[in-house]
């Protein structure tokens, strides 16, 4: 089973400075999301950013903040209890004006709703706390959820690895940047292949 670009959405869980800062690997953790965010960007991928408790960890990286559609503040560890699967889902538009007053043969159909993207690539720290409870609680939605793990980090490799494992065993598929990227494009003749292939060199 591929990554479909069409299916995707990708969600950045707290890249938050402060946290970071306590993390090893971070440098190229947060290049990897950077990589991540700006393919999504050039092949119209949705991005989302959480932060957790800003008010004292403060922002998401200003590269990452600056191009997600929108950023949640959070208190819980997970991301769905403060609404990240709104925005993940939608609600359906109702139609606009006084359409419904019209003699029906002069409505126009409702327009279908939008196809919903149920693919959720997921990248963040710490691994094991909030990218894994936010993880476990977006399949539980029923969607499927594609966890990068050379985008995630935790304070120790301990954590970090028994969060994968755990994430495995409950049906997430763990894959890297790369791979994402590439079953995005799916092919070398694809428009944006050079523009991809600059950001992973």
């Amino acid at each position: 089973m591929l990554l479909e670009v069409s299916d995707s959405q990708l969600v950045l869980v707290d890249y938050q400075e402060r946290l970071m800062a306590a993390l090893p690997e971070r440098e190229a953790v947060l290049a990897n999301a950077r990589r991540l965010v700006q393919g999504a960007r050039l092949l119209g991928v949705p991005v989302w950013g959480t932060e957790q408790n800003p008010d004292r960890l403060g922002q998401n990286d200003a590269v990452l903040r600056s191009l997600c559609q929108r950023t949640l503040a959070k208190m819980h560890f997970s991301a769905v209890p403060e609404g990240l699967i709104d925005c993940l889902r939608p609600a359906p538009r109702g139609p606009g004006g006084n359409a419904r007053s019209l003699p029906k043969h002069l409505q126009k159909p409702a327009p279908p709703p939008a196809a919903a993207r149920g693919a959720i690539v997921l990248a963040g720290c710490e691994a094991h706390v909030c990218l894994l409870q936010t993880a476990l609680e977006l399949a539980e939605e029923e969607m499927d959820v594609w966890v990068v793990t050379d985008a995630c980090a935790s304070r120790t490799e301990r954590n970090r690895d028994a969060a994968f494992d755990r994430l495995a065993g409950a049906g997430c598929e763990l894959v890297t940047t790369e791979m994402v990227l590439f079953e995005w494009m799916r092919s070398a003749e694809h428009p944006a292949f050079r523009d991809i292939q600059a950001l992973i060199k």
